[in-house]
């Protein structure tokens, strides 16, 4: 399989042929979701969700589906019927040749006093888990943890206690557009050193196999 690093939350998974995108947001490239022939969205907040984006990607390929958690299909559901699923915790389904699972109900904590939106995290074939914005724990062996390294919900601490507990073979960063050059040395080192895996950094539009 071939991991692409997109903008932000945004990859793009290639395997065999056939190509899965999961949230394409508003900090990520417009054309992230071209060429997909499935897309998938943790949640509901911009820079995971971008409907102008998804849009043009189930536009460009009729025979594109996405599938999401219910905030996200109600928006899109009506203008392409038949193509847009809603999926939820405990859920496992096959789409365009990728087993996926999904992990999770609710966004991570941003302050007590913000309602919790609803939130779900991909695992693809078994092997790269995908969390969005929380720090769930799938309950099962991960090779490729997608690691979100930086957002208003978290902290370094939390980062490394989480690689810690999903203890993947490596981790890659995303969730990572707010996060200065300055930043990234250290959050390299210190997860690095203190995560206990193998723990990498793409620049956007870069791609490792996995």
């Amino acid at each position: 399989m071939k991991l692409t690093k997109k903008s932000h939350a945004c990859v793009r998974l290639e395997k065999d042929g056939r190509t899965l995108v999961l949230d394409p947001g508003m900090f990520t490239e417009e054309d992230a979701g071209l060429g997909a022939d499935a897309l998938l969205v943790t949640h509901e907040h911009p820079d995971h969700f971008d409907e102008g984006r998804l849009r043009a990607a189930l536009e460009a390929n009729p025979a594109a589906g996405l599938w999401t958690l219910r905030s996200v299909a109600e928006q899109l559901a009506p203008a392409f019927p038949g193509r847009v699923h809603t999926v939820g915790h405990g859920d496992a389904f096959t789409v365009a040749g990728f087993d996926v699972e999904v992990h999770g109900e609710l966004h991570a904590v941003i302050h007590p006093d913000m309602p919790r939106v609803t939130n779900v995290g991909f695992l693809v074939d078994g092997a790269v888990f995908h969390p969005g914005d929380a720090l769930t724990v799938p309950g099962r062996p991960v090779d490729t943890l997608l690691l979100p390294v930086m957002a208003p919900w978290n902290k370094i601490s939390e980062v490394i206690d989480y690689v810690r507990e999903v203890r993947p073979r490596r981790a890659y960063d995303i969730h990572d557009a707010l996060l200065t050059d300055l930043a990234r040395p250290i959050y390299d080192r210190q997860i690095g050193a203190l995560g206990g895996t193998d723990h990498q950094r793409l620049a956007p539009g870069a791609s490792a196999e996995l």
